[in-house]
């Protein structure tokens, strides 16, 4: 192995090593059911339940984070993110910012060594450990960028049976708050991210907050478009008097045929997508298969004419 491949492989090796520990001590969301009771799911309110290597490493990464000197408006559009992709406990932005710091020293470092061990000059390790460092205080906000986008679609997958949980509640006599309730423990094994996202507006409107508030809350969290409409929804029927189940039924309707078009749609683009790789690697495949033999033939039957 040559010393570029040896460099590459190393350099893969410690940004595979950096996101996994990252994903797997901090951005990896807590998915143990709750016990019976009014909070039917388990809001992660403090430290998750880890184990005793990966709570070590969380406060580690805590403790790096803690000493970093205070950004407010930073701080508080971190806790967006992290709160979006379902992390809510108060040290989750102390323990990302530690993460950030360990990945980018391990990078810098890698690359300094890199640089160091097959470069021809130590003054050379600077470029490479400035890259590095920025390289990886990049990565874990691309990981959780990534990680709420993916909540974003499992809370948008479950809103159709979320709302036909509210639509049977409402139209059997419960108010609201009770028919969030309910329909929070409906969801917990099927969809428990939304499940915990109805328990905590369940939670605000019991500690007093106003329905609105805790709805527009409840679609700032989540950052999905289509349930920013169903808050929405409730807001209007709410401040105007409107019944709630026929609402409720028809937005159900609504959101069932627009996964069904966007599905759809999707399907369609696939062969568009898929002239690509036929193009580029099947149909080459194909060619030198059928053609390869004949081609070998070709110029063996001309070198022995030539030679004669």
């Amino acid at each position: 192995m040559t010393s570029g491949q040896l460099l590459i492989a190393f350099f893969l090796f410690t940004l595979a090593a950096v996101s996994g520990a990252g994903y797997a001590f901090v951005l990896k969301p807590s998915r143990s059911e709750g016990e019976s009771g009014n909070a039917p799911f388990p809001l992660a309110l403090d430290h998750p339940d880890l184990p005793a290597a990966q709570a070590a490493a969380m406060d580690v990464f805590r403790m790096m984070g803690e000493a970093l000197p205070p950004w407010a408006a930073r701080t508080s559009e971190l806790r967006r993110e992290l709160a979006a992709a379902g992390y809510r406990w108060p040290s989750a932005v102390s323990v990302l910012l530690g993460i950030k710091c360990a990945s980018a020293l391990m990078l810098a470092a890698a690359g300094a060594w890199a640089a160091v061990t097959f470069g021809r000059e130590a003054s050379s390790a600077f470029l490479p450990a400035v890259c590095g460092l920025a390289f990886g205080y990049m990565i874990p906000d691309r990981v959780l960028v990534r990680l709420a986008r993916r909540r974003s679609g499992l809370l948008r997958r479950g809103l159709p049976a979320a709302l036909d949980l509210m639509v049977l509640a409402v139209e059997a006599g419960q108010a609201l708050d009770a028919s969030i309730l309910d329909t929070s423990r409906g969801l917990r094994i099927s969809h428990p991210d939304l499940a915990a996202e109805f328990t905590q507006l369940h939670l605000e409107l019991k500690a007093n907050t106003s329905r609105e508030d805790a709805l527009r809350n409840f679609s700032l969290r989540t950052r999905d478009s289509e349930i920013q409409k169903f808050a929405a929804l409730l807001i209007d029927t709410d401040r105007f008097g409107t019944s709630l189940g026929p609402a409720l039924r028809v937005h159900a309707r609504y959101l069932r045929t627009r996964f069904r078009q966007a599905a759809q749609e999707r399907a369609r683009k696939v062969a568009v997508k898929l002239i690509f790789p036929v193009f580029f690697l099947i149909f080459p495949s194909v060619v030198l298969v059928t053609l390869g033999p004949a081609v070998m033939l070709i110029f063996a039957q001309m070198k022995n004419l030539l030679g004669q």
